[in-house]
């Protein structure tokens, strides 16, 4: 691959990012949430109440950081903490009904979100497109 079409292909790659990026923040804004809030949020509603540490791991990012984002969510009275009652250093944090409310209402319209963007490609291309995605992702 010449170094032009490699330029092509990242600068193509880069803009379908930025539109998803747009669309997503576009999709949040009835309920007032980032993308990164979204995804804990997402999180918990797939995988329920657990440690603080776990969502961490979950979202890939520092403990602190961890702390802001379910400290914001938590002003929105989409989750609820609790302590451990294993292990009382420990906090639990769950999605509140609310919460769950919210959760599956965003799920609800990111999908439809993800459907009318993909839905210029043929079957066989979004097939292949998330085999290429899950390749680059491993």
């Amino acid at each position: 691959m010449d170094a032009e079409r490699e330029d092509s292909l990242e600068e193509s790659f880069w803009n379908v990012a930025g539109r998803l990026r747009r669309l997503s923040r576009q999709t949040l804004a009835p309920w007032n949430i980032s993308p990164s809030h979204s995804r804990a949020v997402g999180v918990l509603l797939r995988h329920g109440e657990m440690r603080l540490n776990e969502l961490s791991e979950h979202l890939r990012i520092a403990a602190r950081s961890t702390t802001e984002v379910v400290d914001a969510l938590q002003e929105h009275g989409l989750v609820a903490r609790r302590p451990d009652p294993a292990d009382r250093r420990a906090t639990l944090v769950a999605l509140t009904e609310h919460g769950r409310q919210v959760a599956t209402a965003i799920r609800t319209a990111r999908s439809e979100q993800g459907r009318q963007f993909f839905e210029v490609l043929s079957a066989a291309d979004r097939a292949e497109l998330a085999r290429i995605l899950q390749r680059l992702g491993a």
